[in-house]
């Protein structure tokens, strides 16, 4: 048995308690992970408040992404990567003190590197390098427009961006949040409590607008982030807090030739994340051992208090990323 968070049933925070559970079984070409840390996401909240469709067979237990080592391998999967240290995107499963995943999405944890900073990566990482990058294909010297510039999502949009020669403009909700913005690496950052982000993103680009737009908010956003595209601009859009349903000029789209795209990542198969994985392996993980990046770390809770890790991403008071240790 191991102890895990399983809400029997959506709800709030105090629904987050430690229960015993069977240890996981790895499955063909899969591996099984003694759990170290695990990353806390805002699925994770959508999850827990029954807001989340969850994949068919996706574990109940909470938690996308883990980090620990290997200690048992599947069918297909070589032994050799018994005792391996990995961090994993998983589509659950996570926060437990055993976690199986797909090997394909197995990274392994960079030299140096503690578990705890290692499990904060694969969730943000492969969600903004497969929509930025890939599905965007951001390119040196391009803008990009990142919505909750101080969230998981975007401090690794910054740091990404920052790495491969691409400027990004961020909105947050305090000036204290635009000022670590930018110490962080953005070109500018807008407090979009101050009135509609739009016209500051216009000015700051001399009224081109920007080449791409990382959007998690919906709702009455997207006419502004349309509004905010140069020309041939992308629209990307990964999740949607204000609601998916909106009316859109669809004139503008067509005078400026607007692309409109999105994605969701847990619901993409295996192979898909593993490509992912390898581009990961090849273009960034480098710059993680030498320097050039690195985790982005708010705060650590104990297993034990996922509840007040969760209501600490809900304040909204968190810069990076938010992980629970397993003590």
């Amino acid at each position: 048995m191991m102890t895990a968070i399983d809400p029997a049933k959506p709800g709030g925070p105090e629904l987050l308690l430690p229960v015993q559970r069977p240890l996981p079984v790895a499955g063909p070409g899969e591996v099984l992970i003694r759990v170290h840390a695990a990353g806390v996401n805002r699925p994770d909240i959508l999850q827990r408040l029954g807001l989340y469709p969850m994949p068919p067979g996706t574990p109940t237990i909470m938690g996308l992404e883990c980090a620990g080592e290997v200690v048992a391998v599947g069918e297909g999967v070589d032994p050799s990567h018994l005792g391996d240290p990995v961090t994993a995107l998983v589509s659950g499963g996570a926060y437990a003190g055993y976690c199986a995943a797909p090997l394909g999405q197995c990274l392994p944890v960079p030299a140096g590197m503690s578990f705890v900073e290692a499990a904060s990566l694969p969730e943000t990482y492969f969600t903004v390098w497969s929509n930025l990058f890939d599905r965007a294909g951001a390119k040196v010297g391009e803008t990009v427009l990142v919505h909750g510039g101080t969230s998981g999502i975007g401090v690794t949009a910054i740091d990404l961006c920052k790495a491969f020669g691409v400027t990004v403009i961020v909105t947050c909700g305090s000036d204290a949040k635009c000022a670590a913005a930018v110490t962080l690496g953005a070109a500018h950052a807008i407090n979009y409590r101050d009135g509609d982000f739009a016209p500051e993103v216009l000015s700051f680009t001399k009224g081109r607008g920007v080449d791409i737009v990382i959007d998690m908010v919906g709702g009455d956003y997207i006419p502004r982030n349309l509004a905010c595209l140069a020309e041939e601009g992308r629209h990307v859009s990964i999740a949607f807090q204000m609601g998916a349903r909106v009316d859109i000029d669809l004139a503008l789209v067509m005078r400026k030739r607007l692309h409109l795209t999105g994605s969701m990542l847990r619901p993409r198969p295996v192979a898909f994340k593993a490509a992912v994985a390898d581009a990961l392996r090849a273009k960034v993980w480098p710059k993680f051992e030498d320097g050039s990046l690195s985790p982005r770390i708010d705060r650590v809770f104990p297993l034990a208090e996922a509840a007040a890790a969760h209501r600490h991403m809900e304040s909204g008071e968190h810069i990076g990323k938010i992980v629970l240790q397993m003590l």
